[in-house]
Parts: structure tokens; C-alpha cells; sequence
């Protein structure tokens, strides 16, 4: 794994560019995308970079670029930016801007299956068992004949992603020759799509042999369940995905129970001895925060995200209380990645509740880039009941301490030895924190 620092004070701005820039997704409105002559929609990312250094954030996560058949994660061409975005010149062009400002960048890569639209699975089912392709994918030719559908194994049942056989030399080449291809170019780290469905050892082969040439290169993997030191110790990834703090934290607000966010803040720090894990309350995948815990309890939240351990993201649009439910159906997952207009909002353009949610966001990152130590501390629970918690991230020398209050009456709760309180909604009197009604405060010493 990387020795590197910079992965400890990245914060990322996480985007879906497809949602994102407008582009058609679906095969019956899009024609495919990867046939369609380029339409240089990546370029609309450049009007929000200064947006993303106003935030405090220094990093720029981005969903799928590559050319796809329909939601970006059916690969058909890992080494061509995907035409509804435009072409690679676009993409060299938003990566050259982020490093004027000082923004690194993460690309989302799919290595554990292709669209079905893949020019090698096409040649495979040209050509049969005898196609120079054949190796990349796990087959069944049993009865097979030209002519003949393939039975090649898929990705959870989704015909049209066909899995990649992660035994095959030829296949570790190919991941190996794409990471490489797009850290030359300015690319700082990747995000590993389905990194769980990948046996580790293919990652063990492939990750050591890219960070020969890139040893500051990091890699973070989407891992949904699983024992995750295992997975990070046998595999070499730098990083993955923490859903079960994600979801300790929004079932924790919804349910206003914090005993599951007590228990898995327990497990997320037992992680920091092997890894850092990726920590996020929102992505492109789930029902956006603000629909799952409601506006008013987003600070919470926030207030957990950036004080605990970890390297964190903040899903593009959740600063502004942007909501939207994921559904579990064709185009289920539109509404949590739509289109962004050409430019951020002025603060005239905004309600109050975006422009407060603005701020909180604005203050919890400043005072997560004053605290760089916060990436690896440990976090204690030192109150906890169903409706408050006070949590105390530290290390030997430092500390910042959040209490949180979910109930529809004021709170008094332990200070923690809290000097100060740095933002939110409470007050010090007598080395107790005072919360009005769903209150939250973070207190440094």
C-alpha cells in the first residue's frame, strides 16, 4: 500500500459526470453513447471547480467517464473518454484546471466486468472459444456452436455486464495498462468499482506492479460488506468504501437511535489499525441525505463526517440540501444524479435552507483542513442515548468533540473538557454543552 501523505488532507468533491453535464443515459434516448459523435458536455465541470475550492474541498472524485453503453459502469472502452462527454482532449482539460487550483483527481474504473457492447466480447461471440479475446472472460462453451449464443458468467444477474476472468494474466495487463494509461496524464487515484466482487489477489497482482512506476498513486475500493482489514491486507488497496458507517449515521438520525452509530464508530476504529477507510454521507448509489434524514438533521451528519477518522467525500449537490429518492427500478437512480446547472448559484439565488446548509458545509470542512490529525484519530462515545450522543476524536495531544441532540427538546450534555465551541447551534456554560432542539454543536479544547 502507499506510503504517500497526500491521501490524509485530500477531501473529495464526489460528481456522476453523465447526471452531472446533462447526457442522455439510457440506450432508447441515448443511441448507445459510445456510437454517438462526441458532444463535449465535460467542459461544464470547469464552471464548478472554483465552487469546490470555496468549500475548502482539494479533491474531485468522478464517476464514469469512460466510453459506456448506458450508465457508464458498461464499459465498452477503458482508454476513450465517453462521447456524451466529449473526447479525451475535454477530459485533459478539466484534469490540467484542477491542478491550478490545486484539486486532485480520482477516476472510477470498472475492472470487474464490461458492457456486453465490449469490442472483445463481440469478438468472442464472432469467433467463438478460438477468438484471441476468449481469455479475458469465464465461459461456458459446454454445447456451444458458431452461431450460438455465449454463456459467459455476468455480474449479479445483470446480463448485459459481463464478468472478466480475474485469473487470466491477460486481464490483470489490461487493468494494468488502463490505471497506467490515465495516471500519465495527470489522474492522482482511482476509485475501484465493485471492488468486492474481485477476488483480492487479482488486486495484489495488478495495484504493486502500477505503483512501480506510481508510487504515489491511491487506490480506493468499493467494498459494500466483508471483513474489510482482511480484504485491504490480502488485496493491497489503500482504502474502501465505509457503508456501515454511512449507514450507522443516517439510521441513527432517521430512527433517532444513536446505539447503531456507537457500535460501528466501535468497528471503524478498530479498522484505522490496518487501513483509512472512505467515508462518505452520500454518493451516487443512495438516496441523498437530505430525503433520508431530513434537512434539519443534515449538520448532524456532516458533524460526524468530518470530525471521525477517514478520508472523506461529499456527494456533489448535497451542500445545497439537494434531496432525491433511490428507487429500485429502471431510472431509479435518476434522482439522485441530475443535471447541474451551467454555473453555482449566486447565494441570492439560493433559499434559506441551501444557504444555511452552504455554511455548515463551509465551516465543517474548515475546520476538518485546521485538524488534518482528524484522519486517522480514535473516536470515543462519551454520552449515549437513544436521542444524544457526544462523541471525542483525539489523538495524544489533540481533540474535537460533537454533540449531537435529535429530540424535540434542549439538551444538556457532557463538554468532554471542550473549551471552545468552533460551530453549530450550542453553548458552553459550566463545562456542560447546552443544545436547543435538534442542536448540534463541535467543540475543540
Amino acid at each position: 500500500m502507499t506510503g504517500v501523505a497526500w491521501p490524509d488532507t485530500v477531501l473529495w468533491w464526489h460528481v456522476y459526470p453523465l447526471g452531472f453535464t446533462g447526457a442522455p443515459i439510457r440506450p432508447e434516448s441515448s443511441g448507445g453513447g459510445a456510437a454517438e459523435p462526441p458532444v463535449h458536455r465535460l467542459d461544464r465541470l470547469q464552471a464548478w471547480l472554483d465552487h469546490v475550492v470555496e468549500l475548502g474541498l482539494n479533491g474531485l472524485a468522478l464517476g464514469p467517464v469512460f466510453a459506456s453503453q448506458t450508465h457508464g459502469y458498461d464499459t465498452v472502452d477503458h482508454l476513450r473518454v465517453d462521447p456524451r462527454l466529449g473526447g479525451d482532449d475535454d477530459l485533459q482539460r478539466l484534469i490540467d484546471a484542477c491542478r491550478e487550483r490545486g484539486i486532485r483527481i480520482c477516476l472510477d474504473g470498472v475492472f470487474n466486468h464490461v458492457g456486453r457492447g465490449h469490442p472483445a466480447f463481440a469478438q468472442v461471440e464472432a469467433e467463438g472459444p478460438e477468438a484471441a479475446t476468449a481469455g479475458l472472460f469465464r465461459i461456458d462453451w459446454t454445447g456451444w456452436r458458431p452461431g450460438g449464443p455465449v454463456r459467459a458468467d455476468v455480474f449479479e444477474g445483470h446480463d448485459q455486464l459481463v464478468a472478466l476472468d480475474h485469473s487470466s494474466p491477460a486481464v490483470a495487463d489490461l487493468v494494468v495498462g488502463v490505471l497506467r494509461h490515465w495516471l500519465d496524464r495527470g489522474v492522482d487515484g482511482w476509485r475501484l468499482d465493485a471492488a468486492y466482487a474481485v477476488p483480492p489477489e487479482f488486486w495484489a497482482r495488478v495495484l504493486p506492479e502500477v505503483r512501480r512506476t506510481h508510487p504515489d498513486a491511491w487506490f480506493t475500493g468499493e467494498v459494500i460488506h466483508g471483513d474489510a482489514a482482511s480484504i485491504v491486507a490480502a488485496s493491497t488497496m489503500d482504502s474502501l468504501t465505509q457503508y456501515e458507517l454511512w449507514q450507522a449515521v443516517w439510521h441513527g438520525l432517521a430512527e433517532r437511535n444513536f446505539f447503531e452509530l456507537a457500535h460501528a464508530l466501535e468497528r471503524h476504529n478498530g479498522l484505522l489499525r490496518t487501513f483509512v477507510p472512505s467515508t462518505f454521507v452520500g454518493n451516487h448509489d443512495v438516496t441523498r441525505i437530505a430525503s433520508a434524514v431530513g434537512p434539519a438533521l443534515v449538520p448532524h451528519a456532516l458533524a460526524v463526517l468530518f470530525t471521525v477518522a477517514g478520508v472523506p467525500s461529499l456527494y456533489a449537490g448535497d451542500e445545497y440540501g439537494w434531496t432525491g429518492v433511490k428507487e429500485q427500478r429502471l431510472g431509479g437512480d435518476d434522482a439522485v444524479r441530475p443535471e447541474f446547472p451551467p454555473r453555482p448559484p449566486a447565494p441570492e439565488e439560493l433559499d434559506a435552507t441551501a444557504r444555511d446548509l452552504l455554511g455548515v458545509h463551509r465551516e465543517l470542512v474548515a475546520l476538518r483542513r485546521r485538524h488534518p490529525w482528524l484522519t486517522r484519530a480514535h473516536t470515543d462515545v462519551v454520552h449515549l442515548a437513544n436521542e444524544q450522543v457526544v462523541l471525542r476524536s483525539g489523538t495524544a495531544g489533540a481533540a474535537v468533540v460533537v454533540a449531537l441532540n435529535l429530540a424535540a427538546a434542549p439538551a444538556d450534555l457532557p463538554a468532554a473538557d471542550a473549551a471552545t465551541v468552533a460551530c453549530g447551534t450550542g453553548r458552553l456554560v459550566g463545562g456542560r454543552v447546552q443544545l436547543p432542539p435538534q442542536g448540534w454543536a463541535v467543540l475543540t479544547a
